[in-house]
């Protein structure tokens, strides 16, 4: 993709330069696209063939909830008195 073009609607590109540190900024264009403010968590994934990537906490939150609904009783807990 040539860097001079916008990208298409709920698309964002840019490069971004490494500090000394090791950080990076999110630039403003992405922190609007994804509604990510200062102190929000966000969760780094990385995959040495696919890259990196960081979505925000709360999805991560949703998954685990969907994958573990808190309405279901513990194993063993339900008919388990002996």
């Amino acid at each position: 993709m040539d860097m001079d073009q916008t990208p298409p609607p709920g698309k964002y590109a840019a490069t971004v330069k490494v500090g000394p540190k090791g950080q990076v900024v999110i630039p403003k264009g992405a922190r609007e696209l994804f509604d990510i403010h200062p102190g929000d968590t966000l969760l780094l994934l990385a995959d040495a063939n696919q890259g990196i990537a960081l979505m925000r906490q709360e999805t991560l939150d949703q998954i685990v909830m969907q994958a573990m609904p808190s309405h279901q009783a513990p194993v063993g807990s339900e008919g388990d008195e002996g």
